[in-house]
């Protein structure tokens, strides 16, 4: 089964980033979402990319004519789905919402079609049975920015199928991406158990008054070598991301150690989401 059409669920900043990709890599896309606003600004996004490589040469106008004829918005699920051989959701870290969207999605999606969630913490085998097709239900997990960042975790839970795997990688590489094969499905995959770590220690720190934001920030990028320190990067990813994730984890294991730190609650309380709201971390709106 070759896979021509690609349906991405969720026009947010993952979404319509990933959505982008796939038509500037020839695939026939859809980038759906419930909300008109997030579609047109999705839409706006891509035009504007489009716009920015073809004025400095980068594509030529054949070439940005066929992408966008390549990537359509709808709000209609039913019609980015049809005929869809891959579906990537990228909504709310919320498994519900989750199972909800891919019990519609096994109804309205071809019975080959695999469909894949771009979730980061929450495991493929929460939402498989929620179909009729578990064997391709699995994690495909895109960093952001998905248009710059290469890597791609394929996560094989103990339903996935290696045919399923396999195909996923080479949508991957067909990406342009740089896909990394996960055995076994373990909270945070690979990339986010080591970010988490980062995160959980800088957090403490500047919980404990051991040092500030941005001291602790400059330690990780200039001492560790990272190119962006965990609040800044945390501020681009979206600290309420960041707040639902450990409070569903926190719920999972009903450990106190897994609750999210008094300063993402804080931020979180006040709508400082990061960069999306302006303030998180660091201060936007300057």
């Amino acid at each position: 089964m070759e896979i021509k059409t690609i349906c991405v669920v969720g026009a947010g900043l993952m979404g319509h980033q990933i959505a982008l990709q796939a038509a500037i890599s020839g695939f026939e896309t859809f980038c759906t979402d419930t909300s008109e606003v997030a579609l047109n600004k999705a839409q706006d996004f891509a035009s504007n990319w489009i716009g920015g490589r073809l004025e400095k040469g980068k594509i030529t106008s054949i070439e940005a004519d066929a992408i966008k004829q390549r990537l359509t918005f709808t709000t209609n699920l039913d019609t980015a789905a049809c005929n869809a051989d891959l579906v990537i959701e990228a909504i709310v870290e919320i498994v519900g919402i989750k199972r909800d969207l891919f019990a519609r999605l096994d109804k309205i999606c071809p019975p080959h079609a695999i469909l894949a969630t771009n979730s980061s913490y929450l495991v493929s085998s929460k939402i498989a049975d929620a179909t009729s097709r578990p064997d391709k239900v699995l994690n495909m997990h895109f960093f952001n920015p998905a248009l710059v960042m290469k890597l791609v975790e394929v996560v094989q839970g103990p339903h996935v199928s290696d045919e399923t795997v396999e195909k996923a990688m080479e949508v991957c590489r067909a990406l342009g991406k740089v896909p990394t094969r996960v055995n076994k499905e373990i909270y945070g995959f690979v990339a986010n158990r080591v970010f988490a770590a980062i995160m959980t220690e800088s957090l403490y720190m500047l919980d404990q008054g051991v040092a500030s934001v941005e001291d602790i920030d400059n330690a990780i990028k200039f001492g560790l070598g990272h190119p962006m320190g965990p609040f800044a990067l945390l501020d681009l990813v979206g600290i309420d991301l960041e707040y639902d994730v450990r409070m569903g984890r926190y719920q999972d294991t009903g450990m106190a150690e897994d609750k999210p730190s008094p300063a993402l609650v804080e931020r979180y309380a006040a709508g400082n989401f990061g960069r999306k709201s302006g303030k998180g971390f660091f201060d936007y709106k300057k």
